[in-house]
């Protein structure tokens, strides 16, 4: 079968958990075991890097992914979910799976997994692992896909294990304290093997700092690595000063990632780094500027506060619970000031507690809601309800076509129109743009 045909039938046969929630999911490692050992084991063939958490772990993936090319490492990257091409999910060097090592993948498996009916997600993580098996990566970014404890990716050892932050998200799953959820995340730490959490909090330290004494496992605390002391935008770029522990005077990173909720990716990456370099990776100071001042371009990431058109403005970000809407709002209502309107495009999944994420939303803005073209979206309508409770400015459309082409025709060359809400309305943006 053609790749289209191929990518199709795996839409059909296998559920989605981004497509239709829960019943998606497969509870256990059993089934990615058995497609593990079928296919030989091929993460044990290469390093790997585990990053989890609620909100960065894209971001902090990507940049780590960015650092080691630009150290000379063939570098693998598995990340989830994809926002327009199904092959954004993996790639090496920044570069996608070619689609004939897809249609490969199924025609050498296709019996076995039939027989199986494993997740999607699990057919794209065993996927990933084989595909950079055979290229022969030096090391793998691994992106956990949902908690950590009965995620496919958990089967791997990996050199160093990162957990961004906690906050309450899918708590139907995971739990419904940050202490349950920060429980789930913590077994991504393995024996013996180092890791970084980016943010404290005193509900998850103690979990975190448990489990790791429990395995053995040495545990650093990004803040005690490098602290934030100022930062602005300036050219595109986050330009900010930070002093690293040891040394007396702070230096200048430069971050194509400029989102506020990056200040704390970036401590978190360099926290990262510099637990690696201890491992004997042979990073410089030249790689972690080169990374991080080029992520998109060296890896492709789409959707993190990424402008896509000029007069007005167009920015879409893919922040989307109230832990990382909380950070979008504040970067938005510093937004008023720099343009005459503020117009949302907005629109959301049925499992994300619409009511306590649109509260946090700034005032000033017009709102357009809008719901994408999948089972999991919470409808237009209900969203503008919502939203006439709380005050806002709001209008709703069926579709996000609509909602932004509206919001095209109310908005002056001098306002921003910003995308956000669910990554399936910034996915559809992203798709139309593309293609326009």
């Amino acid at each position: 079968m053609t790749y289209e045909k191929i990518l199709e039938d795996i839409y059909n046969r296998f559920p989605v958990y981004q497509q239709v929630g829960g019943v998606a999911l497969k509870p256990g490692l059993g089934n990615i075991e058995r497609i593990d050992e079928r296919l030989g084991h091929p993460h044990r063939k290469f390093k790997t890097i585990h990053v989890a958490g609620t909100n960065g772990k894209g971001s902090v993936s990507h940049t780590l992914a960015a650092i080691l090319q630009s150290a000379g490492y063939v570098t693998g990257l598995f990340t989830s979910p994809h926002l327009v091409d199904f092959r954004e999910r993996i790639r090496v060097d920044g570069c996608m799976i070619p689609k004939e090592c897809v249609v490969d993948f199924m025609d050498r498996n296709d019996m076995f997994l039939n027989e199986l009916e494993p997740s999607f997600f699990e057919i794209t993580t065993a996927m990933a692992f084989d595909y950079f098996e055979r290229v022969g990566v030096d090391v793998a970014v691994i992106e956990v896909g949902l908690g950590g404890r009965l995620d496919s990716t958990n089967i791997i050892t990996p050199d160093l294990s990162v957990i961004t932050n906690i906050g309450l998200e899918h708590t139907q799953y995971l739990g419904d304290t940050l202490a349950k959820i920060a429980a789930e995340k913590a077994c991504i730490i393995k024996a013996g093997v180092p890791v970084v959490v980016g943010e404290r909090h005193p509900e998850t330290d103690p979990v975190f700092s448990s489990k790791a004494q429990q395995m053995g496992a040495e545990i650093v605390f990004a803040e005690d690595v490098a602290k934030m002391l100022t930062h602005k935008e300036e050219g595109g770029q986050m330009v900010a000063q930070v002093q690293h522990a040891g040394q007396q005077q702070p230096r200048e990173h430069r971050f194509s990632l400029t989102g506020l909720c990056q200040t704390r990716n970036m401590l978190t990456v360099l926290a990262a780094t510099e637990a690696l370099k201890k491992l004997g990776y042979d990073i410089t100071e030249l790689d972690i500027r080169d990374g991080m001042a080029d992520v998109q371009g060296l890896t492709g990431l789409m959707g993190r506060w990424q402008k896509i058109g000029s007069r007005p403005d167009v920015i879409v970000d893919t922040g989307h619970n109230a832990h990382g809407v909380k950070l979008l709002a504040e970067q938005l209502e510093g937004e008023f000031s720099k343009h005459i309107h503020v117009h949302v495009v907005w629109g959301m999944c049925n499992d994300k507690e619409p009511e306590k994420v649109l509260a946090l939303l700034p005032r000033g803005a017009r709102y357009y809601f809008t719901q994408a073209n999948v089972r999991r979206a919470t409808p237009a309508s209900e969203l503008y309800e919502i939203g006439l409770r709380l005050g806002l400015n709001c209008h709703f459309y069926p579709t996000v076509s609509q909602a932004m082409n509206r919001a095209r025709r109310y908005a002056e060359p001098a306002d921003l129109i910003f995308v956000g809400g669910s990554n399936f309305v910034v996915a559809e943006v992203l798709d139309k743009d593309s293609n326009s």
